[in-house]
C-alpha cells in the first residue's frame, strides 16, 4: 500500500459518500413482499396477544396446540411438518403446554422409542374457548380486505408457500 492510499475500513463498509437523492433505484423496502409480509405478520401478532384471553399463550403454542388436535395422537416430527415451526422450538413449545397440562406425551403404542402427543381433556377444553377468539383475530387481521380479497390473499399465500393444492 503507498503512502497516499488508506487501508480499507475496518467495518467492511464502504466510506464514499453517501448516494445523492438523484441516484434512486427505485427499489423501495417498505414496498417490497419480505417487508409487507413482516408487517402484516407483526399486526397479527399484535391482534393475537390483544385479544386472546390467556396472556401466556403465544402464537407458536396456539399453533401447536390445533395442529395436535388435527393430527390427534402425533409425533414431533409430525407437528414440525404441520406447522412449519422448526425441531429446537417445538420440543421448548410442547414442554411449556405439557407442564400446562394441555398436551400429554407417552411412548407411541407402535415404537416404545417414539413419543405421541396428544390434547389433554384440559388441552381440548382450553382450545376450545379459544377458537372463537382466534376467528376474530383473523377476521381483524383482514381488516378492511372485502370477501373476493380475504379468498385471493389465503390462495396466494397458500400457493407462495406451495400449500395451494390444501
Amino acid at each position: 500500500m503507498g503512502a497516499s492510499e488508506s487501508p480499507p475500513p475496518a467495518h467492511g463498509f464502504d466510506t464514499a459518500a453517501p448516494a445523492t437523492p438523484t441516484d434512486r433505484s427505485g427499489y423501495k423496502v417498505k414496498h417490497q413482499v419480505g417487508h409487507l409480509l413482516r408487517r402484516a405478520y407483526q399486526r397479527h401478532i399484535a391482534i393475537f396477544q390483544e385479544r386472546i384471553p390467556d396472556s401466556q399463550l403465544t402464537m407458536p403454542q396456539f399453533v401447536t396446540l390445533c395442529a395436535v388436535r388435527d393430527l390427534r395422537a402425533c409425533s414431533l416430527n409430525e407437528i414440525v411438518a404441520e406447522t412449519s415451526i422448526d425441531q429446537a422450538t417445538i420440543r421448548g413449545v410442547v414442554e411449556r403446554l405439557v407442564s400446562r397440562k394441555l398436551l400429554a406425551v407417552a411412548a407411541d403404542a407402535q415404537d416404545k422409542r417414539k413419543v405421541s402427543i396428544s390434547l389433554t381433556a384440559t388441552g381440548t377444553r382450553f382450545l376450545a374457548q379459544i377458537i372463537d377468539t382466534a376467528e376474530v383475530v383473523s377476521d381483524e387481521t383482514f381488516g378492511e380486505l372485502n370477501a373476493a380479497e380475504r379468498v385471493a390473499l389465503v390462495f396466494l399465500l397458500k400457493k407462495m408457500c406451495g400449500l395451494a393444492s390444501e
